[in-house]
């Protein structure tokens, strides 16, 4: 594994701990018609930092643990907030998940890549839906 593709690795699992951390918030603040997205969506994203932490010792790196709190970008005081910050995390995580496409030295690490980003995509036109933003999708995700 290069040292390019180790560190947007480690990029991508600090976006995720971030998303899990982020989506505590959001879930303290949805409306009870979004609680089952952001279960679902919190999942994904554990499920997301896991694969990425072993990605990470497999190749023979270190996979640094979360921080102990983040900052959230946005203030969040209602569901429409929250929606907003769903918007941002998987925007971030895309973002974060880009980076690991374009610098991947393995096809373990592109596919996975690849499969993030699009994870990402998914879940952030399912928050732009609900939160009224059309179009719900961008051509090129993850683009800082």
């Amino acid at each position: 594994m290069s040292g390019a593709e180790q560190q947007a690795l480690r990029g991508a699992l600090d976006a995720e701990y971030a998303a899990i951390y982020a989506y505590g918030v959001i879930a303290a603040h949805t409306s009870p018609e979004r609680r089952r997205t952001v279960n679902e969506h919190t999942a994904a994203h554990r499920a997301r930092r896991d694969a990425t932490a072993d990605l990470l010792t497999a190749g023979g790196a270190d996979a640094p643990p979360a921080e102990p709190a983040y900052t959230v970008p946005i203030e969040v005081i209602d569901p429409a907030s929250a929606a907003q910050l769903a918007i941002v995390v998987e925007t971030d995580t895309a973002v974060a998940w880009r980076a690991v496409v374009e610098s991947a030295a393995t096809e373990t690490t592109r596919r996975t890549g690849v499969e993030a980003l699009t994870e990402s995509a998914g879940r952030r036109a399912v928050w732009q839906t609900a939160a009224g933003i059309a179009p719900a999708t961008v051509a090129f995700p993850g683009r800082p």
